[in-house]
């Protein structure tokens, strides 16, 4: 029977590549910051939004495997959470997973 990880771990996992952990840091960002930004400036929300998928799926190029929200729609809300969870552990100067 094979151990079930958590969405958070699987993420993790299929993030390792030093590019990828790069430009999802860049790329997420800019991504959330995008969607409320579209009730004020549509055209800045829509550029953040474009550029913040291109550093996605160049990251993922590097990384040689498809984004994680490909095999499961949550994962759109993991990243953000993945992302935050690293911040934390720099600030508090613990080693980044």
């Amino acid at each position: 029977m094979a151990d079930k990880i958590s969405f958070l771990e699987c993420y993790n996992r299929d993030h390792q590549h030093p590019v990828n952990k790069l430009t999802h840091a860049i790329g997420i960002p800019m991504i959330v910051v995008s969607l409320p930004l579209f009730f004020w400036n549509g055209k800045w929300a829509a550029v953040l939004f474009i550029l913040g998928w291109i550093f996605q799926f160049v990251g993922h190029f590097f990384e040689g495997n498809p984004p994680s929200f490909f095999k499961n729609p949550v994962y759109l809300l993991i990243g953000p959470w993945w992302i935050l969870k690293r911040l934390g552990r720099f600030l508090l100067g613990k080693p980044l997973k």
